[in-house]
């Protein structure tokens, strides 16, 4: 079997082939369709292993020379580098050193999602921009008023109906008059775009029962849900919680040497930091409202700090996600008239027309009755959760006794 790394560029790939141990350097591929195309063809063959560093178009790479090789592996750049680091690099010994790692078996891969998730990440990383884009502008907007000292708006939403009449309202000079208008039309136009994003998302979402049983989690709509489900992918590539933690870098670090104690971190922020980041978000949300995540929240905090205990929250609910994936079974303490009213905002959001004047699921979330019913079996369940964890201290390392203690003397 022969091993090919390849280094790439944007526009060249430097190829490396590994043949019994012999190093045989290939030269420069272009890096477009028909060069790679010619070069799986011509050189390799279909008992070939090809090795690329995970980079923005590693998958297209990918995509092309599979079918002309026995294997396309994509590998983890941090920890490549982490085990290979050289004083003396160039593209030849970068692409020698995935070709070496992989025969040693000691390459970390990385997994190459379907089409469909792929695609659906794109979705979820166009929806991420254009919202930061409509941020920036309203931070713009918001340094032009500051600059000319103009007071603070009044109201809730700056560039909603009434915050922008306040808005056009104040004595800025010419140009920045220009300047606001301008913006406002971009936000508009983007505002726009958003909307087509996300109704592509949310049929999507409306398509995918796990979307769903994912919505039942207090704190977690739409974005979040399919956020989630585009960056992780089929949750059996984890075989235990832990694992899924620990791919969205929600896991404590851990330093440990000897027999002293292991000493724990900050979380380590590996893998896909928009998940992680939307997963952060969403424990916020989750713990305004009654439930054993808030009670989980308030004990971790009186100990920790409320941004360690919003993690902590975080971390549980990556837990909860995997079990609900796994087992195919919703919240427990899910609130159905909330659910069923995510669930009409997705029909809406997808395009699905309006149904004025007809009372459908959803219609139970207006009554007071109902809402007051659900916060309460919420209560309980949180009340539930507190006298469980009432007498839990946090565990130190045992104290030695009897023989154990005579040995350490």
């Amino acid at each position: 079997m022969r091993i090919v790394g390849l280094d790439i560029h944007r526009v060249f790939a430097e190829a490396v082939m590994l043949d019994e141990g012999k190093v045989i350097r290939l030269g420069r591929v272009g890096m477009t369709r028909e060069h790679l195309d010619t070069f799986a063809r011509t050189v390799l063959t279909h008992d070939d292993h090809v090795v690329v560093e995970a980079t923005g178009n590693a998958t297209a790479v990918a995509d092309v020379l599979a079918p002309h090789v026995g294997r396309v592996v994509i590998a983890k750049p941090r920890q490549v580098r982490l085990i290979a680091e050289a004083r003396i690099k160039t593209d030849v010994i970068d692409a020698t050193v995935l070709a070496r790692l992989y025969a040693s078996g000691f390459l970390p891969e990385v997994w190459v999602p379907d089409a469909h998730t792929e695609a659906l990440r794109r979705q979820v990383t166009r929806r991420m921009q254009i919202v930061r884009q409509r941020a920036r502008l309203k931070t713009m907007i918001q340094s032009i008023l500051h600059a000319h000292l103009m007071p603070q708006c009044p109201h809730a939403d700056l560039i909603g109906p009434k915050g922008r009449v306040w808005l056009l309202a104040q004595p800025l000079p010419p140009d920045e008059v220009d300047a606001v208008a301008r913006h406002l039309r971009e936000h508009e136009r983007l505002s726009e775009d958003l909307r087509v994003v996300e109704r592509e998302i949310a049929r999507d979402a409306l398509a995918n029962p796990d979307a769903k049983r994912l919505m039942t989690i207090p704190g977690i709509d739409m974005v979040v849900a399919v956020g989630l489900l585009a960056a992780v992918g089929p949750v059996t590539r984890f075989e235990a919680p832990d694992r899924l933690v620990s791919y969205l870098g929600l896991n404590p670090t851990v330093h440990q040497s000897g027999e002293g104690p292991p000493r724990h971190g900050r979380i380590s922020k590996q893998g896909r930091t928009h998940a992680r980041t939307m997963l952060v978000e969403a424990a916020w949300q989750a713990v305004r409202g009654p439930g054993p995540l808030r009670a989980f929240y308030e004990r971790i905090a009186r100990r920790r700090g409320v941004h360690i205990a919003a993690v902590a929250v975080a971390r549980k609910l990556a837990v909860i996600i995997w079990h609900l994936l796994k087992k195919g079974e919703d919240y427990a303490w899910v609130r159905p008239a909330l659910h069923a009213r995510k669930l009409r905002d997705l029909e809406l959001r997808s395009g699905q027309p309006a149904r004025r004047g007809q009372r459908g699921p959803a219609y139970a979330y207006n009554l007071t009755r109902t809402r007051q019913e659900e916060r309460r079996r919420g209560e309980q369940a949180e009340l539930a959760y507190r006298r469980q964890t009432e007498g839990w201290t946090r565990r130190g390392p045992k104290a030695p006794t009897g023989a154990a203690k005579e040995e350490r003397r």
